[in-house]
């Protein structure tokens, strides 16, 4: 079956049960104690890539249970912040991959913010952390806050600027824009060019439901022709993280619908 692109820890149970599917495309999630242990992941990316596989990594989410934000006030979470895009781009320049991160999660201090200074500010942190070498990286939009399709200046005063490469996660722009489909069409078009990577995930639109496709009100028949022509995942929420037939079912479920 196509399509089979799927998430994962680095949990020697998670990966078993990824790659019985035999998965074209793999991300995997990282945690704090991940990235402290680059050999080990080096090797697991080898092995991957070595079996055929394609691999995205996905920067940790938290520090210290701390959800990370680039414009944090925290000095503990902007040096980890910054830290660990360093260690990532490095283990992504060693083994010839991409990461996607957020500029922001869901509940940090950026989230709460979509004015154009504040949304300037966020470009001037971001376009340092860029000219770092931080050209492995593919950034995520967020449900609300400044990287996320709320705010109405993160085209204009982010993205476009800096021409940043996107991992365009559908679920989390159709709750930003309140979900409405008609906006998520025009604004999944009007990012074609920046975008290198999709996660595909269902919504009912009005909280981060991390959904099996078909089962939100997400029109993908509708999506589906601007998806196929580029990488992607289905990061499905698991009731048992050892367990992704739910990500299998979306992906059927994909495959079954026209493509054009």
């Amino acid at each position: 079956m196509p399509f089979i692109r799927l998430k994962c820890g680095l949990d020697s149970r998670q990966l078993a049960d990824r790659l019985k599917y035999l998965p074209e495309i793999i991300e995997l999630q990282l945690t704090e104690e991940d990235i402290q242990k680059p050999q080990e992941l080096l090797d697991t990316l080898f092995q991957l890539k070595q079996a055929g596989i394609k691999v995205y990594l996905h920067q940790p989410v938290t520090c210290r249970q701390i959800r990370l934000d680039i414009m944090s006030r925290n000095p503990e979470i902007t040096s980890y912040y910054q830290w660990s895009c360093r260690r990532l781009a490095d283990l992504c320049r060693q083994a010839d991959v991409l990461c996607v991160i957020h500029a922001h999660y869901s509940g940090s201090e950026s989230s709460l913010l979509s004015g154009r200074s504040a949304s300037r500010n966020m470009r001037t942190r971001i376009e340092k952390l860029v000219q770092k070498g931080g050209d492995c990286f593919l950034w995520e939009n967020t449900t609300a806050g400044l990287f996320s399709f709320a705010n109405p200046h993160v085209l204009s005063e982010i993205i476009e600027p800096l021409h940043l490469a996107l991992c365009l996660d559908i679920s989390h722009a159709f709750i930003s824009l309140k979900g409405s489909n008609r906006r998520l069409k025009q604004v999944t078009e009007q990012v074609e060019k920046q975008v290198r990577y999709f996660h595909l995930v269902d919504s009912a639109g009005k909280r981060h439901d991390a959904l099996p496709l078909g089962k939100g009100k997400i029109d993908w028949i509708n999506l589906k022709p601007l998806l196929i022509h580029k990488d992607f995942i289905f990061e499905i929420g698991l009731k048992d993280n050892n367990d992704c037939r739910p990500m299998i079912e979306s992906a059927q479920y994909f495959s079954s619908l026209p493509s054009a």
